[in-house]
């Protein structure tokens, strides 16, 4: 891709040469002069470790980058907002 082609806030699909194995795809949230900040949403399974090692982001090349016509929904994509709750029942933990 181009840098007039990569948009803040688009989805592409990146390869890296060297931290991650498989092909992934991220939304822009940075345009450097030649790369974009990625924050991964979609990745294979088996770069999950290295995935979490970056914080979910990397800095692609724009050589790197292609347009995604639809994005991949991903079971390994974390959401800030997935809370779980959970009652704790006072009577049980008080009687032993």
């Amino acid at each position: 891709m181009k840098k007039n082609d990569v948009k803040i806030g688009a989805i592409v699909e990146a390869r890296s040469q060297e931290e991650l194995k498989h092909p992934f795809q991220g939304k822009v949230e940075k345009i450097y002069e030649n790369s974009a900040l990625l924050s991964i949403t979609s990745f294979d399974p088996k770069d999950a470790a290295s995935v979490s090692d970056l914080n979910n982001k990397m800095v692609i090349n724009f050589k790197y980058l292609k347009a995604v016509k639809s994005p991949k929904k991903s079971a390994n994509t974390p959401s800030n907002n997935d809370v779980k709750i959970s009652k704790i029942d006072d009577d049980a933990s008080n009687k032993k």
